[in-house]
């Protein structure tokens, strides 16, 4: 065999190696040396108990809270500890608004807004079919007709395009498995115009006692939100232990005139 044969078939051998090697670690690995320009996500082997070990502009993904914590997003003192009250009464809804509520759960913050959309409605967003299932009881029991519940992937929301008024995720979005994915069907789901609110519990404050990736400062869910073009407005600072963020779709226009 020549020396310039060898030199070319000597990355080959490495790449083969390397990825045997990953293999015997973890499977990801695999992935991100087979394609490691074709994704915006890092997986890391060592990480966080409370994370899925996926990163995204930095920051570690949290474990989803599955169905089986649905007593908990029902539990009597949410209202004393988060205020959600508060959160529904800043959004300053229409009536005609069409409100998504993102990871809605069992569909404690849409049966909260549904009644103030006299000629609108929401679309309660869940990838757990389960929680679909609480939300139909929900609407019978509570007599409410205008919240549609909508199945959604991993990574795709689901909603029709320019359909949406207000996207809201009330801690949420820190969850997501792909997170820039299921933006950016935000995004395409807004109308010209239209907003996201976001409420995270406070990354800045660590007296907070939530779980550290249950948490997102203002200055990372700002990066995260830019990157799909989203513009924001401001940050209500009324909750005693979450922020509530808002951003908003630029106007085709608006830009235009930029």
């Amino acid at each position: 065999m020549s020396y310039n044969h060898k030199l070319k078939i000597l990355p080959l051998i490495v790449i083969f190696l390397l990825i045997v090697q990953c293999s015997l670690v973890d499977k990801t690995c695999i992935a991100l040396v087979a394609s490691p320009f074709t994704t915006v996500y890092e997986q890391r082997i060592i990480h966080s108990p409370d994370g899925i070990g996926k990163y995204y502009m930095g920051r570690e993904i949290a474990k989803v809270m599955g169905y089986t914590g649905a007593g908990w997003l029902e539990r009597p003192n949410r209202e004393e500890e988060e205020q959600p009250s508060k959160v529904v009464n800043a959004l300053n809804l229409k009536p005609n608004n069409v409100v998504a509520d993102i990871g809605a759960g069992t569909g404690y913050l849409s049966f909260r807004i549904a009644p103030l959309l006299t000629d609108g409605k929401v679309l309660a967003v869940d990838v757990q079919p389960e929680m679909l299932e609480i939300i139909e009881l929900f609407k019978k029991e509570k007599n409410i007709t205008n919240v549609e519940p909508v199945l959604a992937t991993l990574s795709d929301p689901n909603l029709p395009s320019k359909s949406v008024d207000l996207a809201l995720m009330v801690d949420a979005y820190h969850e997501l498995e792909y997170p820039q994915e299921v933006m950016q069907g935000i995004v395409k789901a807004l109308k010209p115009g239209g907003k996201v609110a976001l409420v995270e519990y406070r990354g800045e404050n660590p007296f907070i006692m939530i779980k550290g990736l249950h948490k997102m400062t203002q200055k990372q869910v700002r990066k995260e939100m830019q990157a799909v073009g989203l513009v924001w407005r401001e940050t209500k600072n009324l909750l005693s232990r979450q922020h509530l963020m808002i951003f908003e779709k630029p106007d085709s226009s608006d830009v235009l005139t930029r």
